[in-house]
This record gives C-alpha cells, sequence and structure tokens, in this order.
C-alpha cells in the first residue's frame, strides 16, 4: 500500500510535466499559425486577407459594443438547446434499440441515412417549417445531434456483458437496479463520446443555419459581414468560435471525461 501510494506521488509531478510540454506545444503551434498568417497578409489586400491586427482591431470593435457577447449567447442558447433535446430523446432510445434486438434490426437502416443527411438540407427543412426564427436553428441541431448519440449509445448497449445480466436474474436482481449497476456503467463512456461528437457538429451545424435561416446569432452576422465585403469582421467571428470550441473542449469536456472514467483508464493501465 505504501509503495502504491509512494509511486502516485512520484507519477503526479510526471503528468503535471507532460501537461505542461503539451501545453507549450499547443502555444508554438498558435504562434506559428498566427506567423504564416501575418506573413501571407502582405501578399494580399486587407479585402482577401487581412493581417491579424486589422482583425484584433475588428474585434475590439465588435466586443466594445457589445455585439461580439450578445450573438455568442444566443448561439450558445441555440446549441445547448437542441443538444439537450438531442440526448433527452437520444439516450433512452438508444438504449431501447440496444436491448431489443428486433427492434434495432429494423430501426439500423435509419440511423446511417439520417447521419448522412447534409445540415443544409435540415436547414431548408426548417425555413420551411418554422420560418425565421430560433426553431429553425434549434431543429437542425437537434437532427445532426440525435442520430449521433443514438448509434453511440445503441453500441454501448450492444457491448454490456449478457454474463452479468443471466447472472443478474439468476440472484433476481430488480430491473432497475441491472440497468444501474450493468448497463449505465457501460454506456456512459459510449454516450460521452457520441455527446462531444455531437456537441462539436451542433456549434458547426448552427453558424449553417443561422447563416440560412436566422436573424440573429454568430452565423447571421458572419453572413452579415460577407455581403458587406467586411472580410476582417468575419476572421474576427471565425477566430471567436474556433477559440471558444477550443475552450470547451479541452478545458470542460476533455476533463470532465478524464475525472469520470478515471476509473476506466486506471483499470486498462
Amino acid at each position: 500500500m505504501a509503495e502504491m501510494i509512494e509511486q502516485g506521488a512520484l507519477a503526479l509531478p510526471q503528468r503535471r510535466g507532460i501537461r505542461f510540454g503539451v501545453l507549450l506545444e499547443r502555444l508554438s503551434l498558435v504562434a506559428g499559425l498566427v506567423t504564416i498568417w501575418w506573413l501571407l497578409s502582405f501578399s494580399a489586400p486587407p479585402y482577401v486577407l487581412p493581417g491579424p491586427q486589422r482583425v484584433w482591431s475588428a474585434l475590439s470593435i465588435i466586443a466594445a459594443h457589445g455585439d461580439l457577447w450578445r450573438n455568442l449567447g444566443i448561439t450558445f442558447w441555440r446549441v445547448a438547446l437542441g443538444f439537450v433535446l438531442a440526448t433527452i430523446i437520444g439516450l433512452p432510445f438508444g438504449i431501447v434499440l440496444g436491448a431489443n434486438r428486433r427492434l434495432g434490426e429494423f430501426f439500423e437502416p435509419v440511423l446511417p441515412v439520417l447521419n448522412t443527411v447534409s445540415s443544409a438540407i435540415w436547414a431548408i427543412f426548417a425555413i420551411i417549417w418554422f420560418g425565421i426564427s430560433n426553431a429553425t436553428t434549434i431543429f437542425v441541431v437537434f437532427m445532426t445531434a440525435m442520430p449521433l448519440i443514438i448509434t453511440n449509445v445503441w453500441q454501448g448497449t450492444r457491448a454490456v456483458n449478457a454474463d452479468f445480466i443471466e447472472l443478474a436474474r439468476v440472484l433476481r436482481m430488480p430491473d432497475w437496479k441491472i440497468m444501474a449497476k450493468i448497463y449505465l456503467p457501460t454506456i456512459l463512456p459510449y454516450f460521452f463520446s457520441g455527446a462531444r461528437l455531437a456537441f462539436g457538429f451542433g456549434w458547426r451545424v448552427s453558424l449553417v443555419a443561422e447563416t440560412i435561416g436566422s436573424s440573429s446569432g454568430v452565423g447571421y452576422r458572419l453572413r452579415q459581414a460577407a455581403d458587406l465585403v467586411r472580410t476582417d469582421q468575419v476572421f474576427a467571428w471565425t477566430l471567436t468560435m474556433v477559440v471558444l470550441m477550443a475552450a470547451l473542449e479541452m478545458g470542460v469536456l476533455s476533463p470532465l471525461e478524464r475525472h469520470l472514467f478515471r476509473w476506466k483508464k486506471e483499470a486498462e493501465a
């Protein structure tokens, strides 16, 4: 026991050193990309490729007027609501498909079709059905995220060890306990993987939906800036979305996954 504690204490500084090294590598990559962008901007007019300084000035103006935070908040709210609705419907539906083989075989051809339908097509249908409104973007995010969540949860349900289920039945374990003790620990890693993928896709398709059928949000402001040939604002809005998505992925979702499933990694180690 003492040796295990000592090994853990020695491994902690090593992990911190590795993370610090990875952070330096990522910062070096960003610095390199910005440098290349800055050099290329000298060979093109500003309306084609504005430099980092011009884009920063445009971003500062947008942020100072409050336009940046208001439209980011609107887009985030739409994506979050569409994602939550997709989770509420996709999670139980995926469990049912995995638990019922006949039902799963019936719906198996449908999910690949839904996963391959373009977000632009869903946006067109949404405009026809809901018009220019919040429901358009929410619907597109929902229809993009839901099949991904269903597919991953379904695969997780099918990965449950049948011997554990049979043993639980022999021990007369109630159904809710089988679900809580056997199904959920197996399904959750699959669900979280699908949820991260769906959330990332939701951000991207929300821009498509807002560009086509919205009067607010980041996608709408991108279209407006492009119509006015304000390329510096287009870059500013795009970089803001990229930074926000990277911050959510590396600062929230990845640490949350490591914390929730640390037992799995320790077991694999």
